[in-house]
This record gives structure tokens, sequence and C-alpha cells, in this order.
């Protein structure tokens, strides 16, 4: 074991091999390409991770790119790790090697051999990073490296490059692996590399992306203009067909004088709806577009055989 500031020396973790890309990896790599002028994260030089504690050892191994390094003052507050020892093995062995504390000999006993709680200690880590990240100061380190592009950009051609944000689906660990976020199209996305199909996606939670959209307002992206037209020998292929697109109004988003210039009264079991007209021409075109959509959806549910 080690003293405090000196990491314990633990075997390098092994990058995933298993791709679901097959031989599409590499173009799904360029989606999500860093920018050019950002640090990229090296972890080949032992000499220079003698000198880091283990959380900054963690954060920079290959595939933890997305994490945030959590201040020691953040972790040795109890108040933000409630529930945590209920759910993490070895729940105090591996906070003591997150924190590169050196265990007594009763813990040293019962466990000889450190790897058997690293693994612990990286889940540990992780639900307390989820934590972390919707905390000011988390917000403002996971700020600095979506403008910073470490995250990616979104592989949707409409988007146009839009800056993704790392998320999960669940809350509880070990469900699913992490997911990309974009803020322009509302969809998630698989990372573009295997090497990340080993990070949880609870280690980020259901809230952060949405909370760093909210808390602030200026990285909101604008509304994309166009969705994609499925087209046979150039006609539009009708939403109702087999082989047409599906839900394709739910990526249609109007304007703000669209969504301003109109107020809806649902009535409960009824089809009735009261809309103010918009005022412009344009803004009216879009807003009886998005009217025929309603219409088309009403009239497809009862009716599953309808093709071109």
């Amino acid at each position: 074991m080690s003293v405090k500031g000196r990491p314990i020396d633990l075997p390098e973790r092994n990058d995933l091999s298993i791709s679901t890309y097959g031989d599409d990896n590499d173009l799904m790599e360029s989606f999500y390409e860093p920018d050019p002028d950002q640090d990229l994260y090296d972890s080949s030089n032992d000499s220079a991770n003698d000198q880091l504690s283990w959380i900054s050892w963690f954060c920079s191994l290959n595939g933890h790119e997305y994490y945030a390094e959590i201040t020691e003052e953040f972790i040795e507050d109890d108040f933000n790790l409630t529930g945590l020892p209920a759910i993490v093995p070895y729940y105090r062995e591996a906070l003591e090697l997150i924190l590169d504390v050196e265990p007594d000999e009763e813990s040293m006993s019962k466990i000889p051999d450190v790897s058997i709680i690293e693994p612990h200690a990286e889940m540990l880590y992780g639900l307390i990073h989820q934590r972390y990240i919707l905390t000011k100061q988390g917000l403002q380190q996971m700020l600095e490296k979506y403008e910073a592009g470490h995250f990616g950009h979104c592989p949707r051609v409409y988007c146009g490059r839009c800056r993704v944000l790392p998320c999960g689906r669940y809350d509880i660990p070990n469900q699913e692996s992490v997911r990309m976020f974009c803020p322009s199209c509302l969809d998630i996305y698989v990372p573009p590399s295997s090497r990340f199909l080993n990070v949880d996606g609870a280690h980020f939670g259901t809230t952060f992306p949405h909370l760093l959209i909210k808390t602030y307002a200026g990285l909101a992206p604008e509304t994309p203009e166009k969705t994609y037209t499925a087209r046979l020998f150039g006609f539009r292929v009708n939403e109702r067909s087999d082989v047409g697109p599906r839900v394709q109004h739910m990526r249609m988003k109007a304007p703000p004088e669209v969504t301003q210039g109109r107020s809806f009264q649902m009535l409960t079991n009824s089809s009735t709806v009261q809309r103010r007209e918009p005022k412009t021409s344009e803004s009216k075109d879009i807003f009886e577009g998005m009217e025929g959509i309603e219409e088309e959806i009403s009239e497809s549910d009862d009716d599953e055989n309808v093709n071109v």
C-alpha cells in the first residue's frame, strides 16, 4: 500500500477489445473526433503515473476521458456519500484506496491482494462522480471539457457537428454503458469507440446533461432546420407506409414565433383544440404543416395495413 499522496502500484487496466461497430468503427470515430487543438490523454508514461494521486491516475486511463477529477474535500464529506456503503462492497477499503490512505494492519490481513479492491473503488468513484458533476464545481469542470470538445460531436448530419454530452439511461450501476446526448436533436447515441463500452452510464446519470444545458443557457444550440426526407424515384415516402419514416414529426420543432403565437387548450377525451394563428406568413405555413402531420397521425391510429 502507500502513504498519502503516493498511489498504490496497481496493474494496468486492459482496454476492452470488443467492438460493436465492425468495419464502420473508423467512420464512427470520425464523427466524434476531438478538436485538433485539444490535449489528448496519455497514460503510457509510467514514471509520470508514479507522481499522480489515485484520482488523477484513474481519470488519465485510456477510455476515462469523460470523467472529471473529484476533489478530495467532496469525497471526505460524509454527507456526499450517503447511501453508498450499502451499494458498494468493501466500501471502507475502496474509499481508502481512492483517497490514497494507508490502510491499517487489520485491513491488510483481510485483503492481501489490492487488485480485489480496485473494481469496487472504480464503482464507488463512479457513483460519487454522478453526484459531483451536479454541483457547481463539477458542472464547471464538465463545461470546460464540453467546450474543449472532449466528448465529441453528434453523428447526425443535420445537427452540424453539435457537441454531445455523456449521460446514462439509468442511475443504478451495472445496467448499461455510457451514452452520448445531443442537445440539438435531443437524442442519444452509442460512444464512437469500444473503449468507452466499459464505462458505466450510471457514473454520469440521467440528470447531468440536461442540468448543464439549463444552468448555462448559452450552450443550447439552435434547432435543426432540416430533417431527412425519404424518397422513392423523387417522390416522398408516406410516413404511414411500411417502409416509410417512423415518427418523423418528433424531430420537427416549430420556431419560437410559432410556439409563442398559439395556445392550446386540450380537453380530456376530446379532440377539441383552440389555437391562435401565428402572425407571419412563413410561420403560418409551418404551423399548417404541423397541423397536417397531427391529422395524418390521428387517421392512422386504426389503419395498420396502409402501403405506399
